[in-house]
């Protein structure tokens, strides 16, 4: 099986080759000052314990953390939305991997300020087979060191290519979440904790599987 960072490194060739140099250097600009800001030292770490959550899914029903974690441990994925070529590659990967996530014991939500809608679209154009969860203004990522607010340029950029995140979002806010990974165990305690400024990257979910395994 091909690996996740090879499958979202050929999403970033295919886009180097079709899209101008300068409307490219506008989102690498964006990436620079966003790991130049020191974010990715500033999430919550492993050893912290994971701030509980209330959220709705794809069809509006309220999912609680305290729910998911009296039947395993629980992994969480923030991502930024539908939208995103990457997100999506990510969470589908992870929609192959949910038989072995389940096989131990252990379940998954994923994450974003997108709205309920956005989030039902999604979950039945995928076939996501896990709760897919709305988080208003990026509330929750907030907690985990997560959110940051989309510079003006790179608002003007987006809406340019037609990613309306006041639209998408249901609110002005302009405030996205590192895409990032947390595994817990059942007491709430992160035992794998990664993010990157960069959102081309992202860690491979066996990674991932293997904390869940030292949960």
């Amino acid at each position: 099986m091909t690996s996740l960072q090879n499958q979202l490194d050929e999403i970033t060739a295919n886009t180097r080759q079709l899209v101008q140099a300068e409307r490219l250097a506008v989102g690498e600009r964006a990436v620079a000052e966003l790991f130049a800001s020191e974010i990715e030292e500033r999430i919550l770490p492993v050893g912290a314990l994971a701030p509980e959550f209330a959220l709705e899914d794809a069809c509006g029903r309220v999912v609680r953390s305290t729910d998911l974690l009296s039947l395993g441990p629980l992994v969480i994925k923030f991502f930024r939305g539908r939208w995103c070529p990457y997100c999506v590659t990510e969470l589908e990967t992870w929609r192959d991997l949910y038989p072995a996530l389940r096989e131990r014991g252990a379940l998954l939500v994923a994450i974003s300020p997108q709205t309920p809608r956005q989030s039902d679209f999604m979950v039945g154009q995928h076939g996501l087979p896990y709760p897919v969860l709305s988080d208003p203004g990026c509330a929750f990522a907030e907690q985990f060191g997560l959110a940051y607010a989309v510079p003006s340029y790179l608002r003007e950029y987006y809406l340019s290519i037609l990613v309306n995140l006041p639209f998408i979002n249901g609110d002005a806010a302009w405030r996205l979440p590192l895409p990032a990974t947390y595994v817990t165990g059942q007491d709430g305690r992160i035992v794998f904790a990664e993010a990157h400024a960069d959102f081309r990257v992202r860690p491979e979910p066996a990674e991932a599987l293997a904390a869940l395994d030292r949960a």
